[in-house]
């Protein structure tokens, strides 16, 4: 094969793992999607457990990842773990060394920041002043979005959010309110709309005995069962109004119903304890972090799966990826009706609730469990949809951003 040409080498740098959320969910299927299309690709990126990692650099379906540093926080298992701050301030500065090092000796003449954040904002000073290209994409708002140890931390991130989009010669967004947040940041900037979706190739309808299987695992036979997947941080995803509701409405008049939560994060004891203090213990099954390749399964062996979110810019500014991952393999979703929801779901009423309205929400969660005919209409809605929750329906638009 020729050589693409420096405009169609793309390095991302990212401050996380490609097994993280945004990293699994988004960048690496917009990466393996660019290089599907001819582009080189390198992903530049940190690790959770980066001592741990035996393998930091190797090649996967044709895009270059090199793990060289670690994270901001450090994941074992289900569990995540905070630095203090000297530690953190040390893991920070040694590992934006190493991620602009990488990125200074890349061949590469585009790179893409993955989130608007110090460490590859640093970056992006070293690669500006290289006369690099550098793009930048935001998927959330992050100093709203991320647990901090001190209010200056908290300041030191949102001064790069909000100054990125004007070094950078084009940004990419998920949401309409992260659009006109970078478009009065930087209203001359070119930005472009590019909604989170899901793999085709990884989230495939899972088998019937895959869902009998897990089912069985975790008990779930002849019980109705609701499944939330994903982080177990009350910062940015309230679970604890999900338990509040399932206590007081769903359990009440339905007691053989069980709620299943897929992740893992640093509230998952406190989540544990509230179960228990709400007497629902019985019926919330905990399941921690599973492999990536075992979601889609999760998300089948639920009658139907829920997004809690309160009413807040953070719920504004996201394009929940769980949202996709469920439709996608035709679980019906119980979310809040803040920012793109609405929009993503086609106006199905039927799946929102007002944000933070924790009655309203254990109200519809039990309605729609109780109800066949309505599950079975919003699974046929989700499977005739599922070409446009995949990111091949979304690259076209990733890609004008470099034009």
């Amino acid at each position: 094969m020729s050589d693409p040409g420096p405009s169609r080498h793309v390095t991302f740098v990212l401050t996380q793992s490609l097994e993280c959320p945004s990293g699994l969910g988004r960048y690496g299927p917009l990466a393996h999607g660019l290089a599907a299309r001819g582009y080189r690709v390198q992903v530049l990126a940190l690790h959770p457990d980066f001592d741990a990692l035996t393998l930091r650099r190797f090649n996967h379906e044709g895009v270059e990842v090199r793990y060289v540093g670690q994270m901001h926080v450090r994941k074992t298992g289900s569990q995540k773990q905070y630095f203090g701050p000297l530690h953190l301030l040390w893991v920070v500065a040694w590992s934006t060394l190493k991620l602009s090092w990488a990125a200074a000796t890349s061949r590469s003449h585009v790179f893409h920041l993955c989130k608007p954040q110090p460490m590859n904002g640093i970056v992006a000073l070293v690669l500006l002043a290289m006369g690099r290209r550098v793009y930048l994409d935001s998927d959330d708002l992050e100093f709203a979005s991320n647990q901090f140890g001190a209010e200056w931390q908290r300041t030191v991130v949102r001064w790069f959010e909000d100054h990125l989009p004007r070094w950078v010669a084009g940004i990419t967004v998920n949401t309409h309110f992260l659009l006109a947040r970078v478009q009065r940041l930087a209203p001359h900037k070119r930005c472009v709309l590019v909604p989170n979706a899901v793999s085709s190739e990884r989230f495939v309808p899972p088998s019937a005995a895959a869902i009998v299987e897990i089912r069985r695992r975790h008990q779930l036979e002849g019980r109705p069962v609701i499944v939330y997947v994903g982080s177990l941080n009350l910062v940015n995803h309230p679970v604890d109004l999900l338990l509040e509701g399932f206590a007081r409405i769903v359990v009440k008049e339905a007691p053989g119903a069980i709620l299943m939560l897929v992740g893992g994060g640093a509230d998952l004891a406190w989540l544990q304890n509230r179960a228990m203090e709400l007497g629902i213990g019985e019926n919330v099954r905990f399941v921690g972090r599973v492999p990536p390749d075992d979601v889609p399964v999760y998300y089948a062996a639920a009658d139907i799966s829920v997004d809690p979110v309160r009413n807040d810019p953070v719920a504004q500014a996201r394009s929940p990826l769980k949202l996709y991952e469920s439709l996608v393999v035709g679980t019906p979703i119980v979310t809040g009706d803040i920012g793109d929801r609405r929009l993503a779901l086609d106006d199905n009423e039927a799946m929102l609730v007002p944000p933070g309205d924790v009655n309203a929400l254990g109200k519809r969660l039990l309605a729609l469990l109780q109800d066949d005919v309505a599950r079975a209409r919003l699974q046929r809605w989700a499977l005739d949809h599922r070409e446009q929750f995949c990111w091949e329906s979304r690259l076209d638009d990733f890609i004008r951003i470099y034009e």
